[in-house]
């Protein structure tokens, strides 16, 4: 049975870290987006749309080569939004079955598909739904009660209905109404939606963590890539000095053209190096005025964005400092939460410590100060 498809791709994805939106990201090979694409296709999509922001139209335009009678268009700024701009852009008539799906869930089984297209006949909307098997709790976050689970359904995507009756739907729904999914548009409109059986498989790829169990369904190997920095600064006048992402106060400062933080400037280089992508210095030149006491977190962030982009995480990472001044004990706990946050892991995969060299060498004559990182971390082979 032909149908039509939007498949929305234009949220921000905040949850899922550092990086590209989510339906961009490499899995197993291939943009998050590409896999809705192919399933839906070979379950029959006789058109399909999909809703994405200004500047992701080519890359949208690219997955869709090949397959049939593809549109790209730039969404709104809310889902509800979004998904009004597919429809209008379907040339299908009104009883034509349309499936509306979320890009973030790659893994879409063709016989959920047809679950949701047989379910039509009967009804006016059909998803697809697990049980919920967990117990319920309402906190805040003291328990204040527990809540019965009968009935009660996880929802997926895609969801099922008929062309003309969902854009009616959504033309009668308040202006100021933010549905979470396409079945609450047709039940605020009066009509019945069922639950169609769901699928495991149609995950919905939220935080980064997702991504990687993603990469195993999609049966793409992964493997482990260790990385190692080193870097070092002069100390010259100044009243603090920056490390690892958190000021200390102190006689003398770094120099250097950024601000010339040695421990993230050396963790950079580790994530950097890690995944075959040169060095800080090629990224961030330092005869670019633009980086001229430039905060160093910027580096790091931008490392760990083509990390991210390229499907992959940080495992842990391990950060020594080598100087006799300032006493780096006070501030460790400080440096690896702010280390944490800037790579997003937990805190227990964050270690930094510190060293002298007994009077020895530049930095036992405290002429400056040496930071050595090491970084494993995860990418699809």
């Amino acid at each position: 049975m032909g149908f039509s498809a939007v498949i929305v791709a234009a949220g921000a994805s905040t949850r899922a870290g550092p990086g590209i939106a989510k339906p961009w990201r490499i899995l197993a090979g291939r943009p998050v987006i590409a896999w809705s694409i192919e399933a839906l296709a070979r379950a029959g999509a006789d058109a399909i749309v999909v809703v994405t922001t200004a500047d992701r139209l080519e890359d949208a335009a690219a997955a869709l080569v090949g397959f049939p009678a593809p549109k790209v268009v730039i969404g709104g700024a809310s889902r509800a939004q979004s998904v009004q701009v597919g429809l209008a852009a379907l040339e299908s008539g009104d009883e034509t079955p349309v499936l509306i799906h979320d890009a973030a869930r790659p893994f879409v089984p063709a016989p959920c598909v047809e679950a949701l297209l047989a379910a039509l006949d009967d009804h006016d909307g059909a998803i697809p739904g697990l049980p919920v098997a967990d117990t319920l709790k309402r906190a805040s976050p003291i328990i204040e009660e527990t809540v019965p689970r009968d009935g009660l359904w996880r929802v997926q995507t895609p969801q099922a209905f008929r062309l003309g009756q969902l854009r009616a739907a959504y033309a009668a729904l308040p202006e100021d109404a933010e549905p979470t999914d396409d079945a609450a548009v047709i039940e605020a409109a009066g009509g019945r939606v069922v639950v169609t059986p769901g699928d495991p498989m149609l995950m919905k790829l939220t935080y980064p963590e997702d991504f990687a169990m993603a990469e195993r369904f999609a049966g793409g190997a992964r493997i482990t890539r260790i990385g190692q920095g080193v870097d070092a600064h002069r100390w010259g006048p100044g009243d603090a000095v920056w490390l690892c992402g958190v000021r200390i106060d102190h006689d003398q400062t770094l120099i250097g053209h950024s601000d010339a933080d040695a421990g993230l400037h050396a963790l950079t280089d580790a994530i950097l190096g890690a995944i075959g992508e040169g060095d800080i210095g090629e990224h961030f030149p330092p005869s670019d005025p633009q980086w001229k006491g430039a905060a160093s977190d910027r580096f790091l962030l931008h490392a760990v964005e083509i990390l991210t982009n390229r499907g992959g995480r940080i495992i842990n990472a391990d950060v020594t400092l080598v100087c006799e001044r300032p006493k780096i004990r006070p501030h460790r706990d400080a440096m690896r939460q702010r280390l944490a946050e800037l790579l997003d892991v937990p805190l227990d995969r964050v270690s930094v410590k510190a060293t002298t060299t007994e009077g020895m060498g530049f930095t036992g004559r405290q002429e400056g100060l040496l930071a050595q990182a090491i970084v494993a971390v995860e990418t699809p082979a």
